[in-house]
C-alpha cells in the first residue's frame, strides 16, 4: 500500500447535481488516505464492471487494510454544525462502511464525495439530526442499494425483537437531541450459525454485530471476505495493539458475540 496522501481539503460542498443526487452547501473536510485521488480513480475504473456488488465492495475495502482506526472522526453534534468528512486516512467500523459504500456507487473519487451524503444521511441532508446513528438505518433510508438479508440467510433461523432505538434500559438516550425510533431488529444468533448458514453469506456483505442492550441495535460493524477458502471479517479493529483495519476469521470472532444481522448492496 501507497504511504497516506498528504492531500486535505476544507471548504464548501456547493450544491451539485448528477444523475438522482442533490446536494445542499455544507461544509466539507476531505483527506484520499492511502491513495492519491488520482489513484482513486484508477481503482473505481478497475472495479467498474465487476458484478455482483459485493465483489466491488470486498476489492474496494482491501485498499482500506492497515488504515490506522481513529475513533470519533465525524464533526457535528446537538449544538455544532455538522462537516461532510470524507477522511479515508482514519477510520472506525461505521465510516469504513460508509467509504467503501460511496466508493463502490461512484465513477470517481470526486462523484464519491458527491455521493456520500446520500449514503451517510436522511435525504442527504447533512446534519447530525439526520446522520445515520444506527446500522439498521441503513435499509429503511437506502433501501434502493442495500437489502436486510438477515432472514433469508438465516433460512429460518433468525430472530426478530422490538427495539427502541436511542433509548436506554434507564429511559436515557444515548445520542441527545436524537430521537426514539421504535424497529423491528432480526438478527441470527450465534448458535444457530451452521455451515448452511454460513455458507450463504456472500463477499461484500455487511455485518452487524447484534447486541442485546436496550436502545442500540449492533455494537459493531465489518464486510465479510471469501479468501483461499476462508470467512473473514474485514473491520475496523479497535483492540490495543492492533488499531487499524483488518481481517480476521469471522467464526472465531463470533464464538462469544450474541449473533449478527447481514445487509447486501443492490
Amino acid at each position: 500500500m501507497r504511504a497516506p496522501a498528504r492531500l486535505f481539503i476544507v471548504g464548501l460542498l456547493l450544491v451539485v447535481l448528477l444523475p438522482g443526487v442533490l446536494l445542499s452547501a455544507a461544509p466539507v473536510r476531505v483527506a484520499p488516505g492511502p491513495h492519491t485521488v488520482l489513484e482513486w480513480n484508477r481503482i473505481l475504473r478497475d472495479v467498474a464492471a465487476l458484478e455482483p456488488p459485493g465483489a466491488r465492495i470486498a476489492h474496494l475495502s482491501a485498499e482500506f487494510l492497515v488504515v490506522p482506526y481513529r475513533a470519533h472522526s465525524l464533526v457535528g453534534g446537538p449544538a455544532e454544525e455538522e462537516v461532510l468528512v470524507f477522511d479515508l486516512a482514519g477510520v472506525d467500523c461505521f465510516t469504513l462502511l460508509d467509504y467503501v459504500e460511496a466508493l463502490r456507487l461512484s465513477p470517481s473519487f470526486s462523484a464519491a464525495t458527491v455521493r456520500l451524503p446520500q449514503v451517510r444521511y436522511l435525504d442527504g441532508r447533512v446534519a447530525y439530526r439526520s446522520r445515520n446513528h444506527f446500522l439498521s438505518d441503513w435499509p429503511q433510508r437506502n433501501a434502493a442499494t442495500i437489502l436486510d438479508v438477515t432472514a433469508e440467510v438465516g433460512q429460518g433461523r433468525a430472530q426478530t425483537v422490538a427495539k427502541e432505538l436511542n433509548r436506554k434500559a434507564d429511559g436515557s438516550l444515548w445520542l441527545e437531541g436524537i430521537p426514539v425510533v421504535s424497529r423491528p431488529i432480526s438478527y441470527l444468533p450465534t448458535a444457530d450459525l451452521d455451515d448452511t448458514v454460513l455458507a450463504a453469506l456472500k463477499a461484500g456483505d455487511y455485518l452487524g454485530i447484534y447486541t442485546p442492550l436496550e436502545g442500540l441495535d449492533v455494537s459493531h460493524v465489518g464486510i465479510v471476505v471469501r479468501q483461499d477458502g476462508q470467512l473473514l471479517l474485514r473491520h475496523a479493529s479497535s483492540l490495543s495493539g492492533v488499531e487499524q483495519v483488518v481481517d480476521v476469521d469471522l467464526i472465531e470472532y463470533l464464538s462469544d458475540k450474541p449473533g449478527i444481522v447481514v445487509y447486501r448492496a443492490r
